[in-house]
C-alpha cells in the first residue's frame, strides 16, 4: 500500500467517524422555550420546550423541579396543567405521554427519528417576591426552576429562552447573554439558566461602575429615591468588593420591586452574579442587599459540598447553613456599618437585638446551629417557627460569626479576622472550583488562619447547645451587655405565610385577638388602614400594650375589619455599650471590629 493511498484511507477514516458522530446526535446542540403572555390576566405561562433528540432515542424524559430559591419542597409541578407532545418532522399526531411520579413525564418517540420534539404545557403563578414567579397585568417575574421543565440526564447542554406576546411597553431584563432574538436568552446549561431570574415589565433601570464591575440596577415602585438608593448600593458594593479583592462577575445586576405594594413585605433571593429583593422602602431594600450581595461570595461561590450538584427532586440537607445564611447576615451588618450606611449605634442595637432574639426562643436549649440548618426544609410550617420549637440559623449564625471573629481577634493580638478566614475560604474554594465540608471545613479554615484549636467553641456552641457566655466573648473588644425585662406589646396571634398571602397560623388563648372573633386560616389584607407591615415584630416595638388596632382580614372570600386592644407580653430588652476606660487591646479589637482592620 503505498504512503499516499494510507493517508487518504486515514482521512477518510477520520471523515466517517466524524459524520457517524454527528449523525449520532441531536439535530441541534440547544434545548429552547418559548414562553407565553398571551394573557397575563389569567396568570397563566403558556409554555413550548423544543428539545433535540438522536436517532437512537427511544423516550424522552422530562421533568419539574420539586423546589428552588427556598429551601422548601413546594412542588411546583401542582401548578402544571395540559402537558402535551408532538414531533412535526413525522407527523401530527400527538406523541404518548406517561406520568412516572408527581414531577416527572416518560414521552415515547416514533421509530423514524424526529429530530427534535415539542413538549407544550402551561403553569400558574401569581405570587409576589423574590423566593415566587408572577404574571398579571402589571408585570411578570420568573424563576426558571419554577416554571421551566428540564432534562435530568441533559441539564449541562445550551438553553434558550424566547418571551413572546409581550404586552406593548414591556422589556425584559435579566443577568444572561442576549439570545438570537429580541426578548431572549440563552444559558451554557439549565444550571446556569434558573440561576438568573428575569423580570419583564415597565421598570425603571439606572446603572454605575464598581470596583472593576459594571452594576445595573432594575426598579419596580411607585414611591423611591434615586439618589438614596444608589448612594446606599455604591457604599455597600464598594466595601464588600474591597474586603473580598475585586468582583467575581464583570456585570452584576440588583432586582427591586420597593413598597407600598401590599404584597411586596420584604425578602431577598441570591443567585451568582445577580439578586431580587423585595422591600416596604429604600432604607429596607438598602439593609437588604448588604446582605444578598454579600452572598456573590458566601454560599454562591464559597459553597458547602453538601449543596453540590444542586438536587432538583429532593431536600438537600446541609449542617453549614448557619455560616452560609447567618455569617452572611453577619456581614450584611458590617458592611452597612463599616460603609458609613449604619451609625455604630445601629450596630450595637442590631447585636443586642440578636442576643435577645435567640435567647428569647426556649428552643435554643435543645436545637443547635446545625440542627436548626438540617430543619430547614420544616420553615414552610408555620407551627415550627414557633419560639419553643425552633431557633433561627439565620440569627444563631450572625451571632456565631461575631463570636468567631471576636475570638480569633483576641487570641491573635487583633492580627487576624475573620475577614482573613471569608478571604482564605475564596482563596482556597471558590476560586479553586472546589467545595467544603460542612461545618468541619470552615473549622478548619478558621484554626488555619488564627493558629489556635477552635474545637472546644465548634462542638459547644455550632454543634452543641451550650449557653454562650456573651459578656466572656463581647469583653475582648470593651462592650457590655445589658438586659432588662419590659412589658411590650402582643399581637394576639401569629402570622404565617400561604399561597393565599399573609394568614393567621395561631390565635393565642385568652387575648383580645381571640375575643374580637379572630381565627386561624384568616388572610390579614390591612392594619390600620395601611398596607402590612414586612415584619410585624418590628412593628409591634413601635406600639404599646392597650392600643387599639383595626385588622382587615379576609374569610371565605368576604372582608371584615377587626378591632382590638393589643395585648401584653413580657420581653426581655437588650442593648450592647461600650465599656468605659478599655484597656489599648481592647480598643485596638473595638475599632478593628468596627472597621475592619487589623493590626
Amino acid at each position: 500500500m503505498t504512503c499516499s493511498l494510507k493517508i487518504a484511507l486515514r482521512h477518510f477514516a477520520a471523515l466517517f467517524l466524524l459524520v457517524i458522530g454527528f449523525v449520532a446526535r441531536p439535530a441541534a446542540a440547544t434545548v429552547e422555550y418559548k414562553v407565553s403572555f398571551a394573557h397575563p390576566e389569567k396568570h397563566r405561562f403558556q409554555i413550548e420546550m423544543k428539545v433535540p433528540v438522536s436517532a437512537q432515542q427511544r423516550d424522552l424524559v422530562v421533568a419539574l423541579p420539586a423546589w428552588n430559591a427556598l429551601y422548601q419542597v413546594r412542588d411546583f409541578a401542582y401548578r402544571v396543567r395540559d402537558v402535551e407532545a408532538s414531533a412535526p418532522a413525522v407527523g401530527t399526531s400527538p406523541l404518548t405521554i406517561v406520568k412516572l411520579d408527581k414531577q416527572t413525564w416518560r414521552i415515547a418517540l416514533p421509530d423514524a427519528s424526529p429530530g427534535f420534539v415539542n413538549v407544550q404545557y402551561s403553569i400558574e403563578w401569581d405570587e409576589a417576591g423574590p423566593f415566587n414567579s408572577q404574571l398579571n397585568t402589571h408585570h411578570a417575574f420568573l424563576n426558571f426552576a419554577e416554571t421551566l421543565m428540564y432534562l435530568p440526564d441533559r441539564r449541562s447542554e445550551n438553553v434558550e429562552v424566547t418571551f413572546i406576546d409581550v404586552p406593548s411597553g414591556w422589556r425584559a431584563i435579566a443577568q444572561l447573554p442576549a439570545g438570537h432574538s429580541p426578548a431572549s436568552f440563552t444559558a451554557e446549561s439549565y444550571d446556569k439558566l434558573v440561576d438568573a431570574p428575569v423580570e419583564i415589565g415597565r421598570s425603571e433601570e439606572f446603572a454605575f461602575d464598581q470596583g472593576g464591575a459594571h452594576f445595573r440596577v432594575i426598579v419596580d415602585s411607585k414611591d423611591w429615591n434615586k439618589s438614596d438608593l444608589e448612594n446606599g448600593l455604591k457604599r455597600l458594593t464598594g466595601y464588600e468588593l474591597k474586603l473580598m479583592g475585586g468582583p467575581p462577575f464583570k456585570e452584576y445586576t440588583f432586582f427591586f420591586r420597593i413598597g407600598p405594594y401590599p404584597e411586596v413585605g420584604g425578602g431577598g433571593m441570591e443567585h451568582s452574579n445577580c439578586t431580587a429583593i423585595g422591600a416596604s422602602s429604600v432604607a429596607s431594600a438598602i439593609s437588604i442587599a448588604a446582605h444578598e450581595f454579600f452572598h456573590a461570595w458566601n454560599v454562591k461561590r464559597i459553597r458547602p459540598q453538601s449543596l453540590e450538584p444542586v438536587d432538583f427532586t429532593k431536600e438537600q440537607y446541609s449542617r453549614a447553613l448557619w455560616f452560609a445564611e447567618g455569617v452572611t447576615s453577619t456581614y450584611g451588618a458590617y458592611t452597612l456599618e463599616r460603609s458609613g450606611i449604619w451609625s455604630k449605634e445601629q450596630f450595637y442595637g442590631d447585636l443586642a437585638q440578636q442576643i435577645c432574639e435567640l435567647q428569647s426562643h426556649p428552643a435554643h436549649k435543645w436545637q443547635s446551629a446545625e440542627e436548626s440548618s438540617l430543619d430547614t426544609w420544616f420553615d414552610k410550617y408555620d407551627a415550627y417557627n414557633l419560639p419553643d420549637r425552633s431557633i433561627s440559623y439565620y440569627n444563631k449564625g450572625q451571632l456565631l460569626g461575631d463570636l468567631i471573629d471576636l475570638e480569633m481577634r483576641d487570641t491573635t493580638d487583633n492580627h487576624k479576622s475573620l475577614d482573613d478566614v471569608l478571604r482564605q475560604l475564596n482563596d482556597e474554594y471558590a476560586k479553586q472550583g472546589k467545595f467544603y465540608d460542612e461545618s468541619a471545613g470552615i473549622r478548619a479554615v478558621v484554626e488555619e488562619v488564627s493558629g489556635k484549636d477552635f474545637g472546644d467553641f465548634f462542638r459547644r456552641y455550632v454543634s452543641g447547645l451550650d449557653e454562650i457566655p456573651y459578656a466572656q466573648f463581647l469583653d475582648h473588644a470593651a462592650l457590655t451587655l445589658k438586659t432588662e425585662t419590659r412589658q411590650n406589646a402582643d399581637l394576639g396571634f401569629y402570622p404565617g405565610r400561604s399561597p393565599s398571602g399573609i394568614i393567621v397560623s395561631a390565635v393565642v388563648p385568652g387575648s383580645p385577638a381571640e375575643a374580637a372573633g379572630l381565627r386561624v386560616d384568616d388572610v390579614l389584607v390591612a392594619l390600620n388602614d395601611a398596607p402590612l407591615p414586612g415584619r410585624f415584630q418590628g412593628w409591634l416595638r413601635e406600639r404599646h400594650p392597650g392600643e387599639t388596632i383595626k385588622l382587615k382580614i379576609r374569610r371565605e372570600g368576604e372582608e371584615m375589619e377587626l378591632t382590638f386592644a393589643l395585648g401584653s407580653r413580657e420581653e426581655s430588652h437588650c442593648t450592647v455599650t461600650e465599656a468605659a476606660h478599655p484597656t489599648e487591646k481592647q480598643s485596638r479589637i473595638r475599632a478593628g471590629i468596627l472597621h475592619g482592620a487589623t493590626d
